[in-house]
């Protein structure tokens, strides 16, 4: 049987990273030119960096909530073997589809994050060139926060299959032994 517990932590985990990426994707700096008192040099300001601490929360807590599936599941492949049938099947492939939006929901918040941080107050150009003031591209974080949901959803499903599929599975109609019942 699934846990209760571990089902409700992690979906606890799943949610609050989503709000963070989402929170992100709404507090992404924005950078605005602006000119010294003497009109010499252009620099730019960025607005505060908090988009890179909930970048960084909703990874966290996203990286978090997979090492709890996978270590209730063993990693799909490590522990006793699966009854065979449809919950192994359907296990299987959640398995794959949970580590494919786990991946890219990590890579998106990873580099929003980093891209976020990436700037700098004032930058000094000396031929009259305009300071690109660069930022992260809106959609970053939105594109993590979907792919949190993503793998929040996999997740809880590939652990509800594989519960359902595990067990010890025994040949032969559960008998350990050699049956000699058939020979009688």
């Amino acid at each position: 049987m699934a846990s209760k517990i571990l089902i409700i932590v992690v979906f606890i985990f799943d949610v609050i990273a989503f709000g963070l990426a989402v929170a992100a994707e709404q507090r992404r700096s924005i950078g605005t030119m602006r000119s010294d008192s003497e009109d010499e040099y252009k620099y730019c300001v960025y607005s505060s960096d908090v988009a890179t601490g909930y970048g960084v929360g909703a990874l966290l807590l996203l990286m978090a909530s997979q090492v709890i599936i996978m270590a209730a599941s063993r990693c799909f492949c490590c522990g006793n073997p699966l009854k065979p049938g449809g919950s192994r099947a359907c296990a299987l492939l959640l398995f794959i589809f949970c580590w494919i939006t786990f991946l890219i929901a990590e890579a998106c918040l990873l580099a929003g994050s980093v891209r976020n941080a990436k700037h700098t107050k004032y930058r000094r150009f000396f031929f009259n060139n305009e300071p690109s003031c660069e930022t992260v591209r809106k959609g970053v974080f939105a594109a993590g926060a979907a792919f949190t949901f993503f793998t929040a959803i996999v997740s809880e499903f590939y652990y509800l299959s594989y519960s359902k599929s595990r067990g010890s599975f025994r040949a032969h109609g559960g008998y350990t032994g050699v049956s000699m019942a058939a020979f009688k």
